[in-house]
């Protein structure tokens, strides 16, 4: 029998059966009860599954740490997952000793970024095979899970094809693996100097940690922070750790600073040099070198401006002028453009075929004859800049422009905004609008002047009128006022152009100081009043010689400039002049005579290198100011050490990357009852200096003497005729009991060593003494310092330098005024 349990309808009797409809209500009761009690049920387990797998439970790994082999100074990365609640404490191990990446650095890096660890080992050697393993603990249990890394040298065989090591088989992006890239370049070019027509090639070696074979940084050069692009003047290469940039043919265009920058996901690294350029041998003797930048401006379908800037030597004469050549481009045939040299380094060349391709050169001439051509410019075409906008200027052939035919029997109408759109000492350039409408035969202009305070007007285009709504006149009187006006019918329009004199005034103010022993850095004041100056240009001479040799031969725009490739411990004298357009300025006063010499340089070696403490796998090792610091504070030392196997010293590796700054520095990882030797750097704003001559040789082994160590780094302070300070630093090493005072040790710098005597009878607790007894006037004597515990007095520090005990000039006043303060 089936009844329904919403309606009640029986499946006998075919309705609705009272007898049963008791059983319907009964049946929902039941029903949603059970379903209640199995929500609720699984509510329950749900939160235990919950409180025992995601809120509190042992550590567990989802990914665990696999096995590398790897080449030697290649780098390798184990990682893994974890999860637990609470978070795990994730520690990694080598040989079952924790890593301390601050014990070693450079050598480890450990991340942890949302439940994946890792582990970086960067430059691995042989000493890098070994069994790691990596632990999670919380308050709910511990885990460990364990990998091998093994390092071959290349000449063995090649290591495991899924090796993960990042310097052979990275694919995909560089940043999902959370790669910071370190980058060196070393092996670099210096401040080069080459001659016209030479090939010069600048180079530099570039080391980037960690190396992946797959992955190219962005190798860029630039010539004065303009990036450089191939061409047939510049070729670039790069070889993998290598960037080259080669100079075909060079020009003094190619003089200027010189950066390589480098850039990867982490940043960018740079280097920069300057290059300087020499004029080649000219072919007159005598005769000024070549111009250089020859630019055209302002294309036009009738003229095209050519500009340039002069050059800095003149052979000896001054320069006359200039002559401009063109050349039709895919032809070898150069005509000269001008008949008498202009002395303004700005021409408008007439005469061109519309639509044609030209390039440039330009030669200087004084007295004694003509120089050498300059570099060609860039090929132009000559029509219109409207034209050109629509039509990409050919390299060879000739560009057909037509116009449309203008409707007949139409009067052209006067031409507008007439103006002087250049002006120099021989021409100027006059631009128009034309006509809104256009005759029969096409817009011709004629133009013409007249010299102010006249009223002679004189065409200047007597045989050609002038197609396109510009024109260039020359021969113009320098200092006299014209009127123009041009005629497309009877209409003109008149513009007075009031001449003045644009050449630059002299620079003032030259100082020289010293930069390094073949460099000197030269300042001055700029010109004032200097209308679109080009730059500057420096010369140098010998106290005495009365020659003057260019500093540089491309101007510099700027108000300082390094004068490099001087004779050092030679006295040297500059005087600057400034450039534009217009010509060449007169020279600035010669400066005050100044030494090459260089204002800093790097420091000499340190010296003195000991031990202040050893232990099983480090030393403490402590060394003494080099004598010379280059003119600039130590900013830093850098520690190398080396293993002595049988008397043969081994290769030198890096104690530290970063540099310290104390005078005192422990070695690790070294290895028990190894010898050692130890070499020290210091560095200054100049640089890192030559390291030290090697230390003696010191056997790692772990001290058990009771009394303390050596005292070091002691300093003198305020030596007078009878007084001087002492200070010290105390032991590193304790002894058995903690140091409790010092005993200070004096004798004469040429006593033998029975002439030790002690200054104080009762220790001191300072580190620090004002020595005022057993000095006599102009002695020089030496100390030393001891420390002691409750075993006794231990090692004797280092010896100071050898000191006179006199009083420098100035001391004896400041004493005396000080005594006098303290009656008064």
């Amino acid at each position: 029998v089936f009844i329904c349990l919403h309606c009640g309808f029986c499946s006998i009797c075919l309705r609705k059966s009272s007898v049963f409809a008791w059983l319907v209500k009964a049946a929902a009761v039941v029903l949603s009860d059970l379903l209640c009690h199995l929500q609720l049920h699984e509510h329950e387990e749900h939160f235990k599954r919950m409180n025992e797998d995601s809120l509190m439970h042992a550590p567990e790994f989802v990914i665990k740490p696999r096995s590398h082999t790897v080449w030697e100074k290649q780098c390798v990365r184990l990682h893994c997952t974890v999860t637990g609640w609470p978070d795990p404490r994730v520690v990694w191990y080598k040989n079952n000793v924790a890593i301390d990446p601050l014990a070693n650095p450079g050598k480890y890096k450990l991340e942890s970024r949302y439940n994946v660890h890792s582990l970086e080992i960067n430059r691995c050697d042989f000493d890098d095979t070994a069994q790691y393993h990596v632990s999670a603990m919380n308050s709910k249990g511990e885990l460990s899970a364990f990998a091998s890394v093994v390092v071959k040298s290349k000449f063995t065989e090649s290591p495991d094809s899924d090796s993960d090591c990042l310097a052979s088989s990275v694919d995909g992006p560089v940043s999902e693996y959370g790669i910071t890239f370190q980058t060196h370049i070393v092996d670099k070019f210096g401040v080069s100097f080459g001659r016209e027509g030479e090939t010069m090639s600048l180079g530099c070696t570039v080391i980037i940690y960690p190396a992946l074979h797959r992955y190219q940084p962005e190798v860029q050069w630039y010539r004065d922070d303009v990036l450089l692009s191939p061409s047939k003047w510049t070729h670039m290469h790069w070889s993998g750790d290598r960037a080259t940039l080669t100079l075909t043919h060079l020009n003094k265009e190619d003089e200027g600073l010189y950066t390589l920058r480098v850039t990867t996901k982490s940043g960018y690294e740079t280097y920069s040099a300057y290059v300087f350029v020499r004029d080649a041998d000219a072919e007159v003797e005598g005769a000024p070198g070549a111009p250089l930048d020859v630019r055209c401006l302002d294309a036009n379908k009738d003229y095209i401006i050519v500009t340039w800037k002069q050059p800095a030597v003149d052979g000896g004469n001054s320069i006359v002028g200039y002559f401009v050549d063109r050349c039709e481009v895919g032809t070898h045939h150069w005509l000269q453009c001008n008949d008498t040299p202009v002395k303004f380094a700005r021409f408008p060349v007439t005469g061109l075929v519309e639509g044609r391709s030209y390039i440039f050169r330009v030669r200087a001439v004084n007295k004694s004859g003509m120089s050498r051509p300059s570099r060609v410019s860039e090929p132009v075409a000559a029509m219109d800049p409207a034209d050109r906008a629509r039509t990409s200027a050919p390299w060879t052939g000739q560009i057909i422009v037509t116009e449309e035919e203008p409707a007949e029997s139409v009067v052209p109408g006067r031409p507008l905004e007439l103006q002087v759109t250049e002006a120099t000492k021989n021409y100027v350039v006059l631009s128009w609008k034309p006509p809104g409408e256009k005759g029969l035969e096409g817009v011709m202009y004629y133009v013409e002047k007249c010299v102010a305070g006249t009223d002679s007007w004189q065409r200047v285009n007597t045989e050609i009128p002038v197609r396109s709504p510009r024109f260039a006149l020359f021969d113009l009187a320098e200092g006299k006022s014209y009127s123009f006006r041009v005629r497309s019918a009877i209409l003109t329009l008149m513009w007075t152009l009031p001449w003045s004199t644009d050449i630059p005034s002299a620079p003032a103010k030259v100082v020289p100081t010293r930069n390094t022993d073949t460099s000197v850095v030269v300042s001055w004041e700029a010109s004032r009043d200097a209308k679109e100056l080009v730059g500057y240009y420096i010369e140098a001479s010998i106290v005495g010689s009365n020659v003057w040799e260019p500093c540089n031969n491309k101007p510099v725009k700027g108000t300082r400039f390094i004068c490099h490739g001087l004779v050092t411990e030679e006295k040297y004298v500059f005087r600057v002049r400034a450039v534009n357009a217009a010509g060449l300025s007169q020279f600035s006063q010669e400066s005050e005579p100044v030494e090459v010499k260089a204002a800093i340089a790097s420091p000499a070696p340190p010296y003195g290198i000991s031990v202040l403490e050893c232990v099983r796998d480090s030393m403490v090792l402590s060394w003494k100011q080099p004598t010379f610091i280059g003119g600039a504070d130590i900013t830093g030392y850098f520690v190398d050490y080396r293993e002595v196997i049988d008397g043969v010293p081994g290769k030198w590796h890096e104690a530290n990357i970063k540099s310290i700054t104390e005078r005192a520095y422990r070695v690790s990882d070294l290895k028990e009852n190894r010898k050692y030797q130890f070499q020290v750097r210091a560095a200054n704003l100049a640089g890192v200096g030559i390291p030290s001559l090697p230390s003696d040789t010191f056997l790692c082994e772990e001290w058990t003497i009771a009394v303390p160590g050596p005292p070091h780094d002691l300093q003198i302070r305020e030596v007078r005729s009878d007084s001087l300070a002492l200070l010290w630093k105390p032991p590193v090493y304790q002894g058995r009991d903690p140091v409790n005072g010092f005993y200070i040790d004096i004798k004469e710098a040429e006593a033998p060593e029975e002439a030790w005597r002690g200054i104080n009878t009762k220790a001191t607790e300072k580190t620090y003494m004002k020595v005022i007894t057993n000095l006599k006037e102009g002695e020089t004597y030496v100390f030393r310092v001891r420390a002691q515990n409750k075993a006794g007095v231990g090692k004797t520090s280092d010896v100071t330098e050898p000191v006179p005990a006199l009083t420098k000039p100035g001391k004896t006043e400041k004493k005396n005024n000080h005594h006098l303060r303290k009656r008064l």
